[in-house]
This record gives structure tokens, sequence and C-alpha cells, in this order.
């Protein structure tokens, strides 16, 4: 069975909940346990916009949510080593939250993610300045990135192995300083089967720029407290060390006898308190580092694993380098889901990436697209249990 929203029917069913089934097995017969996506109203957007969250579920009962604002997951749920489901992504239960006091929560990250230096960089030899959002510096894409714009639904179906979403969105010449207009896809696919998500970007330009897409959402695979006691591991040798504005030094220092070294799976907070210049500059941990395989080939960037509730994450990557956030500056002031408290350290991102201000670098992966060609990047979470 394969059903299909188009964009005409997307934007008449706004307002109403309009779920699609029907995953099928290798037999060709329908599952007992249908596969879905639920589509309804999730409020409106701060220029009137209205915003829609969809949410996919598979044979196994993972669920995930995915707002139209932001291309926002809002929510991931997954099984514990009993069998019992729980949300591991931080985020709110309405749109309210993600408008008023959100640190990127699940979001897709656009134009550039990361910092950029002070908010300049050169291309063709042409000088672009950009919103310091981030004081010296810009981050994410701006005042306004990718993560808070409504995104348009190009297609929702359930297919043969898959559940899939994809979103739209076109940045304008000079959107948040930036040239070219760029148009960019999201593409969302739930496995049948597996507990897996991915994510895929697909970008066009009419001009030269620059690109670097990818998304944000916080883990924590116990639901709630501090991510300290997971276990992470890093296939990276070297990471990119960065002043105290959080730019890089333009060096590739390897991570061997640094709290940097996750090649051996070691406790987040095992080494995160160290006297140690990069962890007091990031707060924690709060740094690109430069995955060992191929750039544009997939492949595992890292896995973390939750000893308490067997739960095990793992990201893969087409990207060179993996931003890993240890939720440094997560304080104890944002009640998200079900009234939890996020704490200190309550969660960790990875986010696959071209290197931090990649533009003032010329030793870093080049991040220039040109026009007639196509950016391409895929991200994958896959989620299990420890055995």
């Amino acid at each position: 069975m394969k059903s299909l929203f188009g964009k005409v029917l997307a934007f008449t069913l706004m307002a109403a909940a309009v779920m699609i089934t029907g995953c099928k097995m290798e037999s060709g017969e329908e599952s007992s346990s249908k596969c879905s996506i639920t589509h309804e109203s999730f409020g409106t957007a701060p220029d009137g916009k209205p915003v829609e969250i969809y949410t996919l579920r598979n044979e196994n009962g993972m669920e995930v949510r995915i707002m139209t604002y932001g291309g926002i997951i809002q929510s991931i749920k997954v099984p514990d080593k009993n069998g019992q489901f729980g949300d591991v992504a931080l985020g709110y239960d309405t749109l309210d939250g993600y408008l008023t006091n959100s640190p990127y929560f699940g979001a897709l990250i656009g134009r550039y993610g990361n910092r950029i230096a002070k908010g300049h960089f050169t291309l063709d030899g042409q000088e672009y300045t950009l919103a310091t959002n981030n004081v010296p510096n810009s981050l994410h894409g701006g005042n306004k990135g990718f993560d808070k714009v409504v995104w348009t639904v190009d297609e929702a179906e359930v297919e043969d192995g898959a559940i899939e979403l994809s979103l739209t969105y076109v940045s304008k010449d000079g959107e948040e300083g930036y040239p070219g207009t760029l148009d960019v896809k999201a593409t969302y696919k739930l496995m049948a089967k597996e507990n897996t998500l991915q994510l895929k970007f697909k970008a066009t330009t009419d001009k030269d720029t620059i690109v670097n897409l990818t998304a944000h959402s916080y883990f924590n695979l116990a639901g709630q407290g501090d991510v300290l006691g997971h276990v992470v591991f890093i296939d990276a040798d070297k990471f990119t060390p960065v002043d105290s504005t959080l730019i890089p030094t333009g060096e590739l220092k390897p991570v061997a006898g640094t709290p940097f070294d996750f090649l051996t799976p070691t406790a987040i907070g095992a080494r995160i308190g160290e006297d140690f210049e990069q962890l007091k500059f990031g707060g924690g941990y709060d740094h690109n580092f430069v995955v060992n395989h191929e750039m544009g080939k997939l492949a595992l960037d890292a896995r973390v694993t939750d000893p308490g509730t067997g739960r095990v994450f793992e990201i893969w990557s087409t990207e060179p380098g993996l931003q890993f956030y240890s939720g440094n500056f997560l304080d104890g002031t944002i009640v998200g889901k079900g009234g939890v408290t996020y704490v200190h350290r309550g969660a960790f991102a990875m986010e696959p990436q071209h290197y931090p201000d990649s533009p003032n670098h010329s030793n870093f992966p080049s991040v220039v697209l040109h026009p007639g060609d196509v950016y391409h990047n895929t991200i994958v979470y896959k989620f299990s249990v420890a055995k």
C-alpha cells in the first residue's frame, strides 16, 4: 500500500487529524501493527502561518513527532530494556515553549549550522556580514534561522518499508545576510521494522553561497535527570580546538591523551570536570570532532548507551564533523514536556556537520555550494537496547 498527501491536500486538511496507515510485511500481507502518519494542527507561528505536527509510527511502536515550524522533532518514543516506551528527546508540549525559550530543541539548522567568527566571511572576493546572535559570533543561521520558519509539507506517505515526511523551504537571496536563493528539502524516513529515523537534506542555489545544514535534537536516553552516566563512543582521532568564544583555532588536534578521547567508550561525566582549557572554554563538551570516515560516505559517528534503561543510540552521517554538546547551558530553568525540569547537563546533542567557521579556514572542508551543484547530507538515528 502507498498513500500520498499532495501539497493541496496537506493544506486543506490542516485543522483536522488525518491518518494514513499500511506498512507491509515481507510476504506482502498487512502487518497487524500498522505504520501510520497522523496529521493535525499545532498552533500558529508569529507570522500568522498555521503550524502542523505529524506523528510517524512504525510496526514496533516507535513514534516520532515532527513540526512544520522549524522542522522540529518534538518527541521520539522508543522502548527500554523492559519494553517500556519513553520519550528520549527534549522539547515542549505546546508551540509556545518553542517560540519563547528554546535552545534549538529538535530543530533543523541552517543556513549555516554552528558558529561563524564575528559574523563575517568572504566569498568570491565579497565580504558578507551576518547577525552576531551569539556575541561576538553568528550562530545557527542568525536571528531567524531555519529553526524559526514554517516549512512546507511536500509529501507525507506510508509505503513499503518506511514512513516518510518531506518538508521544503526557500531561503531568499540576502536572508540573514547569506547570498543566493537556497531551495532546501528535508526528508524524514522512519523505518517500518527498525527503530531507525533517517533525515536527508537536499539543497540547490542560484548563486554561490555557503551551506552547512544539520539537526539539533537534545537526547536523554533515561528521559530525565542528567546524562553524566551515559557512555559515549565517538569514532574520531581528532577534534577542532576552540578559542574562548568557541571559534576553531584552525588546528586539528589528536584526541589521544585528552578528555576528548572517546574511542574507548567513556561516561560523559568521567572527565568533564578536569582542569583542561578546552573543557573550560565550552563549559564541558561543546566541540567538533573530526570523524574518521570518508566525507560523503554514510558511516557510524558515535554510539551512546544509558546503563540504567539499556537504551542505545547510534548516529550515522555523511558529514566530516560531529558536534558533541553535553547540555552545559541547561540550568534547571526550563520545564519541558510532562512537567520535566531540564537540569544542568540534562541532555546531549550530536550534530553531524561541516566544521564550525569553515568559510574562514581554508584548511577545512569547503562549505561553498555553486549553482548547478546539489548539496546532500544524510543523518541517521538508530535506537536499540543493549544485550
